[in-house]
């Protein structure tokens, strides 16, 4: 196993963006595991910005991530007794937009779309997309 020792500062800079912090939020509340096209799906974020976010998440040692086949699933790390405590922190900030009920209410659409216990369909048939009609100028 690969461990990444990490300053506070930078630990603390990768929770300043509200995307990476709904991630680490919606993994840290489910505590299930998610894949990219998941996650993406769940925060109406498109998946190469997520990507980034969850590059600098894994390298401040909040996520962790698994190859399965060809899809990467992320997870808070299991091993790091000491940021137990941050991640229960944060799964309890409150939550007056409501923004974070709704990511979560959204992955449990797709935890419960899984088969297996794994993401194998598109999540554009959990969360089909609306249909706008082209107009010309």
């Amino acid at each position: 196993m690969h461990v990444i020792t990490i300053e506070p500062h930078q630990l603390f800079q990768s929770l300043s963006d509200l995307t990476r912090l709904r991630v680490v939020r919606l993994l840290a509340s489910s505590k299930e595991v998610a894949c990219l096209c998941e996650l993406s799906q769940c925060l109406g974020e498109p998946e190469y910005k997520l990507s980034r976010h969850l590059k600098q998440l894994r390298q401040s040692g909040l996520l962790s991530a698994e190859k399965e086949g060809r899809w990467i699933y992320h997870s808070i790390p299991s091993a790091e007794i000491d940021l137990q405590a941050l991640f229960k922190f944060i799964s309890k900030i409150p939550d007056s937009s409501g923004v974070f009920a709704e990511d979560l209410k959204r992955f449990q659409k797709c935890i419960a779309a899984r088969k297996g216990g794994r993401c194998i369909i598109a999540p554009s048939e959990i969360f089909p997309q609306k249909k706008t009609k082209k107009v010309r100028a």
